[in-house]
C-alpha cells in the first residue's frame, strides 16, 4: 500500500505532496528501535520523552517519513507529516494497513474501575464454551487462539491491537474480548475500532492524577459508547446499580442490556448462595431463567458474572453454553486468589488498589464469616494522592487488624506515601502496624492470624515486581506468602 492509502481518513495539517503520497510502505511503527526500511514512523509526545527526538534514529533505520503532531525539529530533512492527533492517525493507519480486522472479528470491550479483568476472563470462557477461537487483551496477560502472551499494557497502542487482531484472524479467530482502560480511551488507543459489545462495570475514584476530576474520568468511559472514531457498539451492557453507568448516553444504534440485582435490570441475579465453595444463583433474562455456578467468591463477582452472562446473551449463545463458560472459569490470577499451604486460616491476594476495590474485597472476606479480618495494603507512588487516606479509612474501618506497608512507591519516598494513608487509619481506633518492607509486612500479617481468620494481602495481585525509585525488583505477593507460610511450618499440602 502507498503512504497516501495508509493515511486515508487521518486529519493532516496540510495535504501530502503527490510524490510523497505514492511512496509504498512496508510497515508502521511508533518505537524507533523496531523500524525497518520502508516504514512510516509515528512520533508521539509523552510524559517522559518526546517521540520527535527519536525521529532521526527512525530515519537512519530506514523510515521513509515521520508523522507527528508538532513541526519537524530544526535541520530535519526527511519527509515530515503533521497530523492533528498522532494516536488517532496511527489507529486509522494501522486499520488501513491491516485491512480492518476488527470488521470481521467480533470485539467485546469492557471498561470500568473494578471488575474488568475478571469479567474479561469470564467472557472469554463463555466464548470458548461456545466453540469460538478467541483472543483476550487485558491487565494480566494476552491470549491469542490458545497461546498465552505477556501483557504490556491493560490496553496496548492501536498498532499493537490491530496487529493482534490480524494475527488472531489468521489463526481462524472470530471473537476477541479486551479490557478498555480510561487512559486508552482518552489517548485514542482504541480510536476507530468497531465493538460488537461494550460493557461498563462501575466507576469509582481512581486515576485522578490523569483525569483530574470524576467527570473527566467518566467522559473517557463514555467514549466507548459514543463510538470513538468508529461506529457505536451494537450492544451496550450497563450496571443498573451503579450511578455512573446510569449516566451513559447511548447512540440509537446500540441495543441496551441493564444488568444488576434490582428491579430495573433486564439481566438479574436471584436466589444468590455465597459460601467458601463459590457462588450459585439464578439468572433471569426476560422470560428465561437459568442457573449458574462459579468458583469465584463474593457479591462483587455476582456483578462480574452478570456482565459476562449479558455478553453471552448479546451474541445469542444459549443459556447452557453461558452457564458452562461461567463454571469453567475457576479463578483469575491475583483476584481474591487463595494461598493454601494447609494453614488453619485464610490467606488471599487481591489487586485492590483503590478505596472502593479494597472495600469490596474486605466485604467478600467478611461474607465468608471469618473470626477476624487482617488487611495488609499500601498505596502506589506517583498516582492520585487523594485516595490514600480514603484507602486507610476503608481498611481500618472494615478490618480487625491492619498492616500498612509499601506498594509500588516509584519515585516517591515510601514513608511519605504511608503517612498519607495513616491519616485515614488514625480516624479509627483499629489496631495497626506500619512496616515499609513489604516482605516483612506480609510475614507480620500472617503471624498475626489465628485459626478462622482471613488475611488479605491487597494492592499488587498478579504483579510479579515492585517498582522502586531507581529500579524494579522481582516481587510476587503470592510467592512471598507461600514462603512465609512454609517458614512457619505449614506443610504445603492444602486441606
Amino acid at each position: 500500500m502507498t503512504l497516501g492509502e495508509i493515511l486515508a481518513g487521518a486529519r493532516l495539517r496540510s495535504p501530502l505532496a503527490p510524490e510523497l503520497s505514492q511512496i509504498p510502505l512496508q510497515g508502521l511503527e511508533y518505537d524507533s528501535r523496531r523500524v525497518s526500511p520502508g516504514y512510516l514512523f509515528f512520533a508521539f509526545p509523552g510524559s517522559r520523552a518526546d517521540g520527535r527526538q527519536f525521529a532521526a534514529d527512525a530515519v537512519a533505520r530506514g523510515a521513509v517519513a515521520v508523522a507527528a503532531e508538532s513541526p519537524a525539529p530544526q535541520g530535519f530533512s526527511a519527509p515530515w507529516i503533521e497530523v492533528e492527533h498522532g494516536r488517532q492517525a496511527l489507529a486509522l493507519a494501522a486499520a488501513n494497513f491491516y485491512h480492518h480486522p476488527d470488521q470481521r472479528i467480533a470485539l467485546t470491550g469492557i471498561t470500568g474501575t473494578n471488575g474488568k479483568t475478571t469479567t474479561a476472563f469470564l467472557v472469554e470462557s463463555i466464548l470458548n464454551a461456545a466453540g469460538k477461537v478467541s483472543g483476550l487483551v487485558g491487565t494480566i496477560e494476552y491470549h491469542l487462539a490458545g497461546r498465552v502472551l505477556p501483557a504490556v499494557n491493560t490496553t496496548p497502542e492501536s498498532l499493537d491491537l490491530v496487529r493482534f487482531f490480524a494475527e488472531l484472524e489468521s489463526a481462524d479467530g472470530s471473537h476477541a474480548v479486551m479490557e478498555v482502560s480510561s487512559h486508552a480511551l482518552a489517548l485514542g488507543r482504541v480510536y476507530g475500532l468497531g465493538f460488537h459489545t461494550a460493557a461498563f462495570t462501575n466507576l469509582t475514584r481512581d486515576h485522578l492524577d490523569f483525569h483530574h476530576t470524576m467527570e473527566d474520568y467518566f467522559a473517557a468511559k463514555q467514549l466507548l459508547f459514543s463510538g470513538a472514531g468508529g461506529p457505536p457498539p451494537r450492544w451496550a451492557l450497563l450496571n443498573r446499580d451503579d450511578e455512573w453507568c446510569r449516566k451513559v448516553q447511548l447512540c440509537p444504534e446500540s441495543e441496551l442490556l441493564w444488568y444488576g440485582l434490582g428491579q430495573g435490570a433486564s439481566v438479574r441475579a436471584r436466589h444468590i448462595v455465597s459460601n467458601l465453595q463459590g457462588l450459585r444463583f439464578e439468572v433471569q433474562y426476560r422470560k428465561a431463567r437459568f442457573n449458574v455456578e462459579s468458583a469465584l467468591l463474593g457479591r462483587i463477582n455476582v456483578y462480574n458474572i452478570l456482565a459476562a452472562c449479558s455478553a453471552g446473551l448479546s451474541y445469542g449463545f444459549p443459556p447452557e453454553v453461558i452457564a458452562a463458560g461461567i463454571a469453567h472459569c475457576r479463578a483469575v490470577p491475583g483476584r481474591f486468589e487463595r494461598i493454601d499451604e494447609g494453614q488453619p486460616f485464610g490467606v488471599v491476594v487481591d489487586y485492590a488498589h483503590t478505596d472502593d476495590a479494597l472495600k469490596n474485597t474486605i466485604a467478600v472476606a467478611r461474607g465468608l464469616a471469618p473470626k477476624r479480618i487482617i488487611t495488609l495494603f499500601g498505596c502506589g507512588g506517583d498516582r492520585d494522592r487523594t485516595k490514600r487516606p480514603l484507602m486507610g479509612k476503608v481498611a481500618a474501618g472494615n478490618s480487625d487488624f491492619v498492616v500498612l506497608t509499601s506498594d509500588n512507591p516509584r519515585s516517591e519516598d515510601p514513608l511519605d506515601i504511608m503517612n498519607d494513608a495513616l491519616v485515614g487509619i488514625r480516624r479509627t481506633d483499629v489496631a495497626h502496624v506500619v512496616e515499609p518492607d513489604r516482605a516483612t509486612a506480609i510475614a507480620r500479617a500472617i503471624k498475626e492470624a489465628r485459626p478462622g481468620d482471613i488475611v488479605i494481602i491487597a494492592g499488587k495481585g498478579h504483579e510479579t515486581y515492585q517498582v522502586l525509585r531507581d529500579k524494579t525488583i522481582p516481587f510476587d505477593d503470592r510467592a512471598v506468602a507461600r514462603q512465609v507460610l512454609r517458614g512457619f511450618g505449614y506443610s504445603g499440602e492444602p486441606k
